[in-house]
């Protein structure tokens, strides 16, 4: 018997990179009997979910799906969206390695059991594999993300991110970048490797593509020295080392760096300039106090110093920028003097990946929806603890 997973995952790797959605469609059709399928791809806000297949559905059928597609999206987890006649519109999350990307719709005949249900989550789980792995052959899906066209300094960090999201036994990561079209030097990047979690978030200095151009550099020289073995401090330094002689000190850039080992909770830290690390621990949202040393790139041969904190199962970590903390509309506090906090304690009860997105809003809805002054960048990291013994 014909395992429709397998036939699905053949189709997808003879298929053309930009070709993925025709494929699994064609497979999906043969082998589970669907009337149609579609696939929704989140925009750079993640503020919407937009069709691949159908990019001229209209208006009514669309907001139809995306409403359900949404649902799915939030949850994670497959829904169902019956008609009058008896078919079905099945939609599963397409998601890898925690990183969310959308939605595949299918739309049986019949309400499907288990069984196809099953199986058509594996087949969601292989399509998310192959557009992850087929986004740097092919620009069809990053263009169905895109609501207008990113500057040159946005489209240069969006590539540079190593995703939005990650998902691990330990923990959970997920970090927005806004203005999602403009974002100019504000970054965020990290590596699991093992049992350690690098998590670093830049606080671009500048705007435009001067300051993408700085965070690019910045990035990559950390990402050198850390795919060399280096840890934190040596990362550190050779960023900075790398900024100082090219702009002698003209420039640098304010980062926070951490390494998580994800066997004991146990964080090392480099505070080197401006972002900002606060904890959630319950309902109770402190900031962590860590000595602030030099941003990178501003003297010579600076020497950096780790520091330590320890974390607990079911706390979470944030990280802002500048650019949320210091956020100042006219005749308003800055965002992180008091707003912030309610902000972070409503995102209680959502997974990281949607908290980011409820601190950008909150903090859009501060300047009253008119666009962000300064680049601004959220990571949100849940330590759930290493696995009991015998658990795995």
């Amino acid at each position: 018997m014909v395992d429709p997973p397998d036939v699905v995952s053949r189709a997808l790797r003879e298929a053309p990179p930009d070709q993925l959605a025709e494929a699994a469609d064609r497979a999906i059709r043969s082998t589970l009997g669907a009337l149609r399928t579609d696939v929704f791809v989140a925009d750079y806000r993640i503020s919407g979910l937009w069709p691949v297949l159908d990019p001229d559905l209209p208006a009514a059928g669309f907001l139809a799906c995306h409403t359900v597609a949404q649902r799915c999206f939030s949850s994670q987890q497959p829904v169902r969206d019956s008609a009058g006649d008896g078919s079905c519109r099945l939609y599963l999350p397409l998601t890898v390695w925690g990183e969310r990307l959308g939605v595949l719709m299918i739309e049986l005949p019949a309400v499907p059991g288990p069984a196809v249900t099953g199986q058509a989550a594996d087949i969601a789980g292989a399509l998310a594999v192959a557009m992850r792995a087929a986004d740097r052959e092919t620009d069809r899906y990053r263009r169905a993300r895109r609501r207008e066209r990113l500057t040159m300094a946005a489209e240069m960090q969006w590539d540079l991110l190593p995703g939005r999201s990650v998902a691990h036994h330990a923990f959970h990561l997920a970090g927005q970048l806004e203005p999602a079209y403009t974002v100019g030097g504000d970054h965020f990047d990290w590596s699991l490797d093992g049992d350690r979690l690098t998590v670093t978030v830049l606080n671009g200095e500048g705007s435009g593509l001067a300051a993408s151009m700085l965070t690019a550099v910045t990035v990559n020289a950390m990402r050198n020295a850390r795919r060399s073995g280096g840890g934190l401090v040596e990362q550190a330094e050779l960023a900075s080392d790398t900024v100082f002689y090219q702009h002698r000190g003209h420039r640098y850039v304010a980062t926070l760096l951490l390494e998580v080992d994800t066997r004991t909770g146990r964080v090392r830290a480099v505070d080197a300039g401006s972002p900002h690390l606060l904890r959630m621990r319950g309902a109770v949202v402190e900031p962590i106090k860590l000595d602030q040393q030099l941003p990178l790139g501003m003297f010579a041969e600076t020497r950096y110093e780790l520091q330590e904190l320890q974390l607990t199962p079911g706390d979470r970590l944030f990280v802002v920028s500048d650019g949320v903390w210091a956020a100042e509309p006219p005749g308003q506090e800055p965002y992180g003097q008091r707003v912030m906090a309610r902000s972070l304690r409503a995102t209680r009860l959502q997974p990281a990946a949607e908290a980011v997105g409820t601190v950008m809003r909150e903090l859009h809805a501060y300047h009253a929806d008119s666009d962000l002054r300064d680049d601004a960048v959220v990571v949100c990291l849940d330590w759930h603890g290493p696995r009991e013994r015998g658990s795995e």
